[in-house]
This record gives C-alpha cells, structure tokens and sequence, in this order.
C-alpha cells in the first residue's frame, strides 16, 4: 500500500495562511501599514478602490529594502525582527510572525517598489499567486510602494463572502484609525476612488483624535496620566455627557498595538460609576507603556489580545488614574470648603464703610381713588410711554355689556348642531374608558374584569416600529421639509454607513443629501418626529442601528425601524393628556403584535378582580 501522507506544495499551504492572516481587505491594508511603521517612515500613503478588492496601495519613506530582502520578504517566515526564541519576549515592533506578505501574495497579484537611501537603483518585483514573474532594477523613490491587486482573485469562494464596498470600507477605516491614532507623530493619508479619506498631517495626540472624530471633539477630550513602576500610562477620556450607546470610539493601546481586553475596559467603566446612563459607554484612547517581558501578545491570530503578568495591578492602576482625571478636571461633583469660600471676596462690604438703613418716602395727601378730571379723555394704560396716541373713550361703551352678554348666546346656537354629533361621540368615547397615567410611566385602563398596565413607552415603540416597518416597505414615508436644512457632519466610519442605508432612510421619510467630505444637508425628516433636532435624530440613529447590529444581528430595514422607533418614542416620565392616551391604545391595539415590546417583554400587564381580592383576603 502506497504511503498518503504528502507535503502540501507552498502554494497552497500559503493559501491556508492567508485564511488566517487575511480575512478582508482591511487584513492586508493593517498588515501592509504596520510594515511601514517598522520600515521607520514618517510619511505612510494608502491608495484604494474598489474598497480594496480591486486595490491597496502603501507607499512610505521608510528605510527601503535590499534587492535579496525584497525577495525574502515574500518567503514564508522571513522577518527582520526575531532572531531566537527569547525575541518573542522583548517585541517592540509590529510584525514579527513573517506570515503576512506570503499570504498576501498568494492571494493576490503584488506589485513591490523598494530603494534604500544608499542605492541609486531600486528593485521591482512582480508577484502572482506565490509565484514570482518577474524581478529586475528600476528607478524607484526612497522607501517602499507595494500595490496589491485583485485581492481573492484565485480563491473566489473566499471573494463570494465579501460585503459590499461600504461594509468593506468601514472595516477599513476601523484599522486605519487604529493605526494612525497609535502613531501621531507620522503624516498619514487615505484616499479611496480618487478622493482623499483622511489628511492627517503629524501632530500631538489630542490633535489626532480631533482630525480623525471630528472638531467637535476637541471640547470632550480629559487627558488622563499616570507613571507607575507598573506601567506608564496617558491618554484621554471622554466627558460622561457625551457617552454613547455603541462601544466603538474605545481605543486600548498596549506599547502602541491596538487590544480588545474587556478586562481592563471594565476598569475604565468602574471608574465612570454613577456618572453614566444606562447602556452608555464613554470614550477614551489610552496608551499603556510596559515592559515586553511581562506580557506575552502571542496569544491570538490576529495580536489584539495580550496576556499580562499582573493584570489585578493594572486593573487598579487603570481605574484610579481615570476616577482621578475625572475628579480633577471638575467632571464629577465635588465639595471644596475652599473653593466655596473664594466666593466671599466677591459680596464683602468696605472694612469701615457705615450701614444705611433703607427709607421709605410716601406722599400722605395721595388719593388713590381720586382721578383727574380731563375733556372726555383718560389714559389706556397698555399705551402708556409708547408714543401712540391716547383715543378718546366711545360715548355708546356701556353696550359693550350687551354684546359680551349675548356672545355666548349667539354662539353657542351657531355651533350647536355642528358639534352635537361629535361631542356625542367624544362623551361616548371617553366613557367607554377610564384611563389614569401612573407615575408618567403606565397608563391605567380600567375593563370589564379588572384593570389593565400598559407600558407607554414601550406602546409607543411597538406602534411606531410597525409604522416604520411598512414604510420601508412600501416607501411610503413622508418627509416634513426643514425651513433651514441642517448640515451633520460624521465622522469617516458613520458617514460610510449612511451611504450604504441611504436608500432605506430616505424611504422612512429623510430628505438626506450627500454635501463635501463627510458631510450630509437634512432638508426634511418624518413627519411624525417634528420635536427632534435634524443633528440628534440622525446621530441616534446610527448609533442605535450600530448597537443592534452588534447584538442582536438584525437585517438592514428591521434594525432601521427598531433604532428610530427606539429613538422617537416617548419616553418614561413624559406626562400625556386624556386624548393622546386614547389615541396610543387606539394605536396599539390595530397593531399585528400589540402584547410584545421590542425588547421582547410584555407591554400589557393585566389585573383580575379575583386576584385583587385575594390580595385583599376577601
């Protein structure tokens, strides 16, 4: 019997890396930046189209390489930064596992374009599916240019699971802002389908947080700092006021390489306890600075999770420099004895100044009851010092008795049998119903069996969601156009998932333009939603159908009726009159799913007389 066990050939043992190393496009954009972060360079450009399947492109001035390291570099393995196995323990740098370019060019077709500062040539090579066609000496810049194109084009199962362009451009962005939030002192640029994504020139941190969320950023930033034997760390959080419901503008950086540890994220909230709402989540971009030796990042495929020596004392650490910034910078409530008695200086009377008691002057001879006689004039005190002329009195004012004594009269027989039909109605409506509002919360509605809770806010979601459902639908919404259109300007990731829901939220009633970089004109929103501002009902929006995609994993048009019904609805503590709570029952009950909130709870609750008389024991 023949032996079967056989060596895969490279090629398509590459193929199974890549499975690993590249998952996307945004895989090989983060690798390919990394590589230029270790290359040394201080100017990175990323080039894309297509959302990166068509092409990736970096191109930096970093230190370049030899004509045998550039063909090294596609070898599996091959990397400049572990010698022995103790390296593992000291890794400062990004890469290390020499897997990624391998990958990539089993993949794809590579284009590399390398010179080192002490070559007057560089070198060129020519890659396609792990195999090299070509490798010669051309004029090149300092630094490196790698284009890889037609990522998956040999594996299109693997190309068949690609999101569409928006999906694939936000993921992106995520790593793109990662590394560029990571290294602020080098000049990042991003250009997707000819137009520029990000101008990031080099700058201090704060400023890079600023050019990447949006200027408005720039008032909602607390610096936070703390030097331990421990670890070093510094950064910024976010104001409680501008907490969001989706976790992501959190940034964890361990020696300037990106980390999801929940770990330590529950330290950050610990520290904002009773300064947030619920399901709010703050802001913050924190640099931990470590010694390599104590934590191991070579844990996970993708290095976004490290292990620490002592993760208790970092926890403590994290919690207690963040509470204190908090403190410090007048973000939680305090009592300074202090500081309250600084105040005094500023109603402390003269040291000898003499106190006067106040007077009171009067005229005794004054008769209120006596009037000034005038040629059948007197004065209209709502014309008093306003430059209008004084009329005289109408000589026939005493029938204006008579008027105002037969107005109802004449009124009411003038409206009489208008209305007789629908005040009918309405005594005979709201008799049949005996409605109370608990604590602006539920609505009491009392049946022939007991008495019934309704949820108002819940109520309201189900209606409205219903509503929404059928509009997007149908494409029936209708749009209550803005006297002023309102220009919203997102940030880079949001603005991308409002291109990619553009025709959904328009069918719910948004009269939405696309108007520069990153910024929309909101010329009209739903018509049912007139008391929310253009900027705030679209910023929740997105947060809500971020918050549901990440949970529940919702499809497009049912997490854009649950976000905005969410969002749109009232809410607990809002006081209702008779009518509007007439109307949301009416509402509720013509709904297909009257009983069940969104959240999956029950928005009816019902009380027999039975079981209040057991209560009462009788």
């Amino acid at each position: 019997m023949p032996d079967i066990i056989q060596l895969l050939p490279d090629s398509v043992a590459n193929q199974i890396a890549a499975g690993e190393v590249v998952q996307r496009p945004a895989s090989a954009v983060k690798e390919l930046v990394e590589n230029a972060i270790d290359a040394g360079a201080d100017k990175i450009q990323l080039i894309l189209k297509d959302a990166g399947k068509s092409l990736i492109q970096v191109i930096d001035n970093g230190c370049g390489m030899s004509p045998t390291d550039a063909r090294m570099a596609f070898e599996r393995h091959a990397t400049s930064k572990i010698r022995k196995a103790d390296d593992l323990f000291a890794i400062r740098t990004m890469g290390f596992r020499g897997e990624a370019m391998a990958s990539i060019a089993a993949i794809s077709q590579v284009e590399l374009k390398t010179r080192r500062h002490e070559d007057e040539l560089g070198t060129c090579i020519f890659i396609e599916g792990s195999e090299v066609l070509k490798q010669e000496a051309c004029s090149a810049n300092t630094g490196t240019s790698i284009c890889v194109k037609n990522l998956f084009y040999n594996t299109p199962a693997r190309r068949n699971f690609l999101k569409s362009n928006p999906v694939e451009m936000r993921h992106i962005i995520d790593e793109f802002q990662r590394v560029a939030l990571a290294n602020p002192q080098i000049f990042f640029t991003m250009h997707h389908d000819g137009q520029e994504v990000y101008h990031l020139p080099a700058t201090l941190l704060k400023q890079r947080i600023v050019h990447l969320l949006g200027n408005n950023y720039n008032q909602r930033l607390v610096p936070v700092e703390e030097d331990t034997t421990i670890i070093k760390l510094h950064g910024y959080v976010g104001k409680p006021e501008f907490a969001r419901k989706t976790r992501g503008e959190q940034f964890f950086f361990v020696n300037k390489r990106f980390i999801k540890d929940a770990y330590l994220n529950h330290a950050v909230l610990t520290a904002f306890e009773e300064l947030l709402p619920d399901e709010s989540y703050p802001l913050y971009v924190l640099f931990i600075d470590i010694d390599p030796a104590k934590i191991d990042i070579n844990v996970h495929p993708t290095k976004t999770e490290i292990k620490y020596q002592d993760e208790k004392a970092i926890y403590a650490i994290i919690r207690s420099a963040v509470k204190r910034s908090l403190g410090k910078y007048n973000i939680t409530p305090t009592l300074d004895f202090d500081q309250e008695n600084s105040i005094g200086h500023l109603i402390t009377p003269k040291p000898f100044e003499e106190i006067v008691a106040p007077t009171i002057a009067f005229n005794p001879n004054f008769n209120p009851f006596a009037t000034e006689k005038k040629t059948g004039e007197r004065e209209i005190p709502f014309l008093r010092d306003t430059g209008h002329r004084k009329d005289p009195i109408p000589g026939n004012w005493d029938t204006l008795y008579e008027i105002s004594k037969r107005e109802p009269a004449v009124q009411h027989r003038m409206h009489e049998e208008k209305n007789i039909e629908v005040e009918e109605q309405e005594i005979s409506k709201s008799s049949e119903r005996q409605l109370f509002q608990v604590h602006n919360r539920f609505i009491l509605s009392q049946i022939k069996s007991g008495f019934m809770l309704i949820s108002q806010q819940a109520a309201h979601e189900r209606v409205l969601y219903e509503r929404f459902l059928q509009q997007l639908e149908n494409h029936s919404g209708v749009s209550q156009q803005s006297l002023f259109p309102q220009s919203v300007t997102l940030n880079s990731s949001d603005f991308e998932l409002l291109r990619e829901l553009l025709p959904d939220v328009r069918a719910l009633g948004f009269d939405i333009r696309e108007f520069g970089k990153n910024t929309v004109v909101v010329e009209g929103i739903p018509a049912d939603l007139n008391n929310i501002g253009e900027h705030e009902l679209l910023e929740q929006l997105l947060e809500g159908f971020k918050n549901n995609l990440a949970i529940l994993k919702l499809d497009r048009r049912d997490n854009l009726a649950r976000s905005l019904a969410r969002n749109a609805a009232i809410k607990t503590g809002t006081k209702m009159s008779l009518e509007e709570m007439n109307l949301l029952i009416d509402q509720l009950f013509a709904c297909q799913m009257p009983n069940l909130a969104l959240n999956g709870k029950p928005v009816i609750t019902t009380f027999t007389l039975n079981e209040l008389l057991e209560r009462f024991e009788k």
